[in-house]
């Protein structure tokens, strides 16, 4: 692939991401339309890479000149404009805003919360006007006439810009410690492991075909074809239905529950559901065999595992977790996560020990420009641009030690303040291995970065202030990871390898992540006092917010201790986590990869394992009846799914653009 990088690259990016950061809010609350983003592989940025690979290809073509972009510039552009997306909305603002006006919004309704939290809580975390916040839920009067410039400048800044700035501290150091975990570890994940990436697949392939100057054939691929024909027939048709109900419908949702008895050894699967979506099959399709067979064999084997302990009579009320965090983790088996995020966090860290040493010594010794190879005592020089980072190392302990202070500075005791930074970054790092490597386009948190440490140490380990300030914390950045912008992070490690002026990939991205926060601040102020945040449509972020600050009191009002049951599955799915590994590690014949039990308890599998299972079994066909000459062709079949169902997803939601309602092409 060609590997230059030019100013126009970037230019179109920020761009295209500038537009994209406003019209996702707009799009999604306003519009009622389908999502433009969503997960971590997101609709409109895709959508719009293709016809720019498209245009550029078809204008080479024509003038006889140059691509005007190369693939790689391509690769950067979607790159920027899926962290434009998520940040924009998913990924931070369709919570945010809620999340720091709660108290004072909901001061005077029947919620004990706001007795009980509000004199704990940090006081310059919130605007201190409540007209500000009254106008921002309510809209400002005659708001719906007003144009942009009028609204601008009757939002009250004064009131807002001193909590903003407090909060773009916490989450700019986020995002920095994000972006040094992915410097640091990104040669590690892609050249020293090889890594690989599904989502990032299809679009490094078409730029793999414009550099070489096979597009044309590239597209006329006749399985790309047919899996173009195949998704596309499908929402055309479900699409049709939609808005016009005579037309027949394509089922892609079989309810497999009822044929599953609600007791019993089959209990857990009493609520079985069956999505067939293209895409989600392209993308099981094109990662590991092992992996996507993992994924759906520990999903099954979590509903047999709840079976199993109800005919055992050791099943335990939800109850018996007490309070905790987690969107997912109702259930306490659920909690194994807990103990197998921690394993494979040292397992992750393991693996890059010799990556980490290295880096170390060049941190030690910065004159350092070789690295020393293990086994011949000798040096080995490394390519200037994947040699180890020095800076990575500084920016993430000074990072750590901004948000330890940050936590202790607002309330958090100093061990706590410690340990909860800690607990985010492992959070971080396994979740974006887990995506990346897993393929992953939609995956939730089963528990929570504080439930481990309450678990283990009870809630007056963090005082009442902490619990409080603890909740409202993680809920900016770190319970809501649907469009977690860490993982495109490492999908840019990947998109790093390919160009020659890595440095300016990581400049790219620090643009994108400042310009996005200001540009989502100002767009969610915007709407908010032109419409009023109770009227766009963010039941869910209310409802999750308020169910954050409730959990909270609960846990203020009786404290607990350490919770046995919960450090009792956490502790099994420790076991069985380092039994996985060792097993992957040891033996080659192994079939289930450590990340399909990660996953397992997660809300996203639900809708991802059934696609697996089909990506795994054609997978697993293809390459028993045909080797890797029939995989590399019929590869593109899944392709062809992928992309039918992105470029279908996109056209739909641009007709959705004039009508009330949207035929969605992705469940929610």
């Amino acid at each position: 692939m060609n590997g230059q990088l030019r100013l126009r690259a970037l230019l179109t990016g920020l761009f295209l991401g500038l537009i994209l950061c406003v019209l996702t809010p707009l799009n999604n609350t306003v519009l009622h339309n389908a999502p433009l983003g969503g997960g971590h592989f997101p609709m409109a940025p895709f959508f719009i890479v293709a016809w720019l690979f498209v245009f550029t290809a078809l204008t080479s073509r024509l003038t006889k000149r140059p691509p005007v972009f190369s693939g790689v510039e391509l690769l950067v552009v979607w790159l920027m404009m899926v962290l434009f997306t998520a940040i924009g909305f998913a990924g931070l603002t369709e919570t945010f805003f809620i999340n720091i006006t709660a108290p004072e919004r909901f001061a005077n309704d029947a919620y004990r919360w706001t007795e009980v939290l509000t004199p704990l809580l940090p006081q310059s975390w919130f605007p201190h006007s409540a007209d500000a916040v009254n106008q921002l839920f309510e809209g400002l009067d005659n708001g719906n006439a007003m144009g942009i410039p009028a609204i601008l400048a009757a939002i009250p800044w004064s009131a807002w810009l001193p909590t903003l700035l407090i909060w773009s501290l916490f989450i700019l150091a986020s995002f920095f410690i994000m972006l040094c975990l992915m410097t640091l570890f990104g040669r590690q994940w892609v050249v020293n492991e090889r890594v690989h990436f599904p989502m990032v697949r299809v679009p490094m392939l078409m730029g793999e075909a414009l550099d070489q100057k096979h597009f044309a054939s590239w597209w006329s691929n006749t399985y790309l074809l047919v899996g173009l024909l195949l998704a596309g027939t499908l929402h055309l048709i479900n699409g049709l239905h939609f808005y016009y109900p005579s037309v027949p419908q394509l089922p892609t949702l079989i309810l497999a529950g009822s044929y599953f008895p609600k007791f019993g050894l089959f209990s857990g699967f009493y609520k079985l559901k069956l999505y067939i979506i293209p895409a989600f099959i392209g993308f099981a399709f094109l990662t590991t065999r092992q992996i996507s067979f993992s994924m759906w064999v520990f999903h099954l084997m979590a509903g047999l595992f709840f079976g199993l302990l109800y005919i055992l009579g050791w099943q335990l009320p939800e109850a018996a977790l007490g309070t905790t965090f987690g969107p997912d983790l109702a259930r306490p088996e659920g909690a194994q996560v807990i103990g197998a995020y921690a394993i494979f966090f040292i397992f992750l860290i393991w693996l890059a020990r010799h990556h980490l040493r290295e880096t170390l010594t060049c941190f030690i010794r910065p004159s350092c420009h070789s690295t020393e190879i293990e086994g011949k005592g000798k040096f080995d020089t490394i390519p200037e641009n994947w040699g180890p980072p020095i800076w990575p190392i500084w920016g993430l302990a000074s990072g750590m030690i901004f948000l330890m202070v940050w936590g202790w500075w607002f309330g958090l005791p100093i061990l706590a303040a410690v340990l909860l930074p800690c607990a985010f970054l492992i959070v971080t790092l396994v979740t974006s291995r887990l995506v990346c490597q897993g393929g992953l386009p939609y995956f939730t948190l089963t528990a929570a970065p504080s439930d481990g440490l309450m678990g283990l140490f009870g809630t007056g380990f963090f005082g009442p202030v902490g619990v409080a300030a603890t909740a409202v914390m993680q809920k900016i950045l770190f319970l809501d990871v649907r469009e977690a912008i860490a993982p495109t992070l490492f999908h840019g490690s990947k998109i790093r390898q390919e160009t020659t002026k890595r440095n300016l990939v990581l400049v790219a991205i620090a643009l994108s992540l400042v310009l996005a926060l200001a540009t989502a601040f100002v767009t969610m102020l915007y709407l908010g006092y032109k419409y009023g945040l109770r009227e766009l449509n963010l039941d869910w972020a209310t409802q999750t917010v308020l169910a954050n600050y409730e959990n909270a009191q609960r846990l203020v009002d009786q404290p607990t201790g350490p919770n046995e049951w919960l450090l009792t599955y956490a502790g099994f799915g420790a076991l069985v986590m380092f039994l996985l590994i060792f097993c992957y590690y040891k033996f080659p014949w192994w079939p289930l990869h450590p990340l399909g039990y990660l996953a397992a308890y997660s809300a996203g599998m639900k809708i991802l394992w059934f696609p697996f299972f089909l990506g795994w079994m054609c997978n697993h066909l293809v390459l028993h009846y045909g080797g890797t000459s029939l995989f590399n062709r019929v590869r593109f079949l899944f392709i062809g799914l992928i992309l039918g169902d992105f470029l279908m997803g996109g056209i739909w939601t641009m007709v959705g653009l004039f009508n009330e309602q949207s035929y969605l092409v992705f469940p929610l």
